[in-house]
This record gives C-alpha cells, structure tokens and sequence, in this order.
C-alpha cells in the first residue's frame, strides 16, 4: 500500500496535560511499511505538500512553518518571523504556485512568495472575539475562490468564517448570519465558552468547487452550511438527513473532479466515531464512501493531485490512518506507530 509518500502531523493532548504524547511530522515513504518521525521537537497542525513540487512539503506547527525539500526526509524551520506562533493552515495560490498563505493562532495570515522558505505576516485581520475559549482562535482552513485568486475564505475556531478580497491585506467578517443561525434550537451548542454561539462559530474547514465557485461550504459543529453571496447569508446542508453523525471537521473538493467532495463527519470533537462521506453532485446529496470503524474523531481527509482513486484519513487519539488506492472499494490500515497519538492532518503526493 501507499504509492506515494504519507504525511502525518500530530500534536498533543488536548484536554489531557497530565498526558505528554509525541508530536511532530510522521513520514512514510512511498512502497515502505514504516513511518518515520521526520519533525520531532514541536506540535503539528497541518501538513501540505505542494500540489505542483511534491519534494516540497510544509508543516504546520507550534513554532512556525518547517519546510522540507526532499519530499518529507528531512525539515527545516523556514524564514518565519515569529516565535511559537503556531500555524494551522496552508493554501497555495492555484494560479501562483510560489505564492502560499498560511493561517495561524492566534489569528494571523502569513504569505509566502518563494514556496514557502520565507514569510511576511499580513495585517491583523481584526475579527471580534465572540466566544472565549480555552485556547486562542485558530484559522482552521483556507479556500481561494477559482476565478478571483485575491479573494480567500478562512474558517476559524471558534469565531466562523471571514474573507477577503485582496489576498490578505483586508479581511471581512462573514459570520453575521451564522450568529442568525445559531439562535434556532438545534444549532445552539456551548460546551466550553460563555456563549450559545459556540457551536456555529466551531470552524473547521472550507471548502470552493471549480464546478460552482461562487459557493462555500464550510464544515462546524452543527454540520454543513452554504453560502451563495461571499458570505452574507448561510444555509443549513442539513448532512444529517444523510449521515448519523454530522460533526463537521474536515471537507476537501477532489482535484480532479469539482462536483466530487468528501466530508468528515463524526460525533463531536472527543469521539470514538465517525464516518467519511462523498457527494458527487457538489453536496446536494452524500453516500458513506469509507469502509471502516475509527475509534476517534476524523481529523483529516487528504486526496492525492493528480490520482482520484487515492484517499486517507486520519483519526484522533489512536494513531488511525485509513486509505484507498482503488476508489473505496477496499480500505487498508496504516497505523502510526503504537503509542503515537493525536492526528491533526494528513496529506499525501
């Protein structure tokens, strides 16, 4: 299993600091049976290989971005201008592919123009706190709009959702509705902070088709909701009448495909199950598309370049990685190592 390299960013213990795991960036090299530990010394949130060089790969962690260039054997920290910022996200430019933005915590945008090596902070993007957690807001994810590159979409946790126009130098807020939202019954959730808010503000990811791009989807707590209008209004996907858990932490558009999405849905962020989902009609319906029991949330799904029949997911608290090179039709196990832990991402090519 695995023709191609594997990526794995694990970091520690969340709710558990009586716990101290492993942590870094786990590789395993395409035809090998072994994951390495290619990252030792810091947290991992993310991991990206770049979609047009895969000897580049980026990780995201509790001290900067670390980047490699020789497909994930070994990593270095980059030129990245602060200390202990931990970084959470990627996106590459799809017209650019020396241009790279990196989403961090608290919440900062980074971009890169020479593939990651070197980095300026964009300005503060000036969101308003709305709901204080135990831990500093997050930009989860990224999704650059296919035929306006400026304009980028950023999920956070926990604050929603905000955009801009400009590739990073103005950001807007975009969760005025979602806050709407979250007034009816079945969408107020508060489990942490001092507010009803929480769990439509619980941002994981977002994701823009090709095939429609003026429409977003983003992943939170209470599911899948659209948006048709850059963000001023948001509409439920009601994924529930598809899926018995509907936890949204992670949603990728295929590559090769854009009516194709996948969604990993599980029961809550601290869970022992969950399931990924696929919709081939850009999310108006979904079908459970993996074939195996996880024993944690689904953190991550990651699908390869330029192979649509290659998918991987990775699930917390046990180490689990799943993946098909057949298209679904059968799943293998590519466990880390025993005692390794809390998967954040995975990423593969």
């Amino acid at each position: 299993m695995a023709t191609s390299n594997l990526y794995a960013g694990v970091a520690g213990y969340v709710g558990r600091a009586d716990q101290k795991g492993t942590v870094g960036v786990f590789a395993r090299q395409a035809g090998s049976d072994r994951w390495d530990h290619v990252v030792q010394d810091v947290e991992s949130f993310a991991v990206n290989v770049h979609p047009t060089d895969p000897n580049v790969v980026l990780a995201g962690t509790s001290d900067g971005v670390y980047r490699s260039t020789d497909r994930g054997k070994s990593f270095h920290r980059t030129d990245f201008p602060d200390k202990g910022m931990q970084v959470w996200s990627f996106l590459v430019d799809a017209q650019d592919p020396r241009l790279i933005y990196a989403g961090g915590s608290p919440i900062a945008v980074y971009r890169s123009e020479d593939m990651g090596e070197t980095w300026r902070r964009l300005p503060d993007p000036g969101m308003p706190d709305r709901a204080v957690m135990p831990f500093a807001c997050r930009v989860m994810r990224m999704a650059q709009h296919p035929k306006k590159p400026g304009t980028i979409f950023a999920a956070l946790e926990v604050n929603g959702v905000m955009r801009t126009d400009d590739g990073g130098e103005h950001w807007t807020d975009c969760s005025t509705d979602l806050l709407r939202l979250a007034e009816m019954p079945h969408l107020k959730s508060k489990i942490v902070s001092n507010t009803y808010n929480e769990g439509m503000l619980d941002g994981h990811a977002i994701a823009i088709s090709p095939s429609d791009p003026d429409k977003v989807i983003v992943a939170v707590r209470m599911g899948l909701f659209e948006t048709s209008d850059a963000g001023a209004t948001w509409q439920d996907m009601e994924v529930g009448r598809f899926a018995p858990t509907t936890y949204g932490r992670d949603i990728k558009v295929s590559p090769q495909d854009g009516d194709t999405l996948y969604a990993a849905l599980s029961v809550a962020a601290a869970s022992k199950d969950g399931g990924l989902y696929r919709s081939t009609d850009k999310g108006q319906s979904w079908r459970r598309f993996d074939k195996v029991q996880v024993h944690g949330t689904i953190m991550s799904v990651t699908l390869h370049p330029k192979d649509p029949k290659q998918v991987y997911l990775g699930a917390r608290y046990d180490g689990e990685v799943f993946g098909t090179e057949d298209g679904g039709d059968t799943w293998q196990s590519l466990p880390l190592p025993a005692g390794v832990k809390d998967i954040y991402s995975l990423a593969v090519g």
